[in-house]
This record gives structure tokens, sequence and C-alpha cells, in this order.
């Protein structure tokens, strides 16, 4: 009989649902069709480490982090841009 392998997101957002959201791992393992002591033994890992499972998480949240940096540069430029146009339009009507 082959073992099941799992993803390390599957994994992560089993732990996360015990450990974030308090949900009981037997409930938790019954949903997601995988046994008690695999998820157990995962929580036990996670709390050992006391990382998250997965660390290509935080390459993604670096990424989107800089990401949106550089949108809220870009808006604030606009902005400068619209307000200068705006005080300007001003002053002609005047």
């Amino acid at each position: 009989m082959q073992r099941a392998k799992y993803t390390p997101e599957f994994k992560e957002e089993a732990v996360r649902q015990v450990i974030d959201k308090g949900h009981p791992v037997v409930d938790v393992a019954k949903r997601l069709g995988i046994g008690d002591q695999i998820l157990y033994k995962w929580v036990k890992k996670f709390k050992d480490t006391n990382q998250p499972v997965a660390i290509d998480d935080m390459k993604s949240m670096q990424a989107e982090l800089n990401r949106l940096k550089a949108e809220l540069r870009r808006t604030t430029e606009e902005r400068d841009i619209l307000k200068k146009a705006a005080a300007y339009f001003a002053k002609q009507s005047e």
C-alpha cells in the first residue's frame, strides 16, 4: 500500500484550522479525509518549530508587499499631479 503525499499548502491549511481557528483535530481530520495521527503529527511539528509549515507563503507575501508599495508610490504621484492641475485650473478661472 502506497502512502498518500500531501502538499505543503494542504498541510498548512489543516494545521491552521486546528491552531488558528481552534477546531478539534479529530473534526478537521475527518472533514479532510486524513488520519487523526497524521494531523496530530503536523500540529506537533508546527508547534515544535514554531514556523509555518510552508515557507513559500513568506516569499509570496514579500512579493505582494513589494507590488503594493510600487502601486502606492504610483498612486501618490498621480494624486500630487492632480492636486497641482486642480490648483492651476482654479487659478486660471479667477
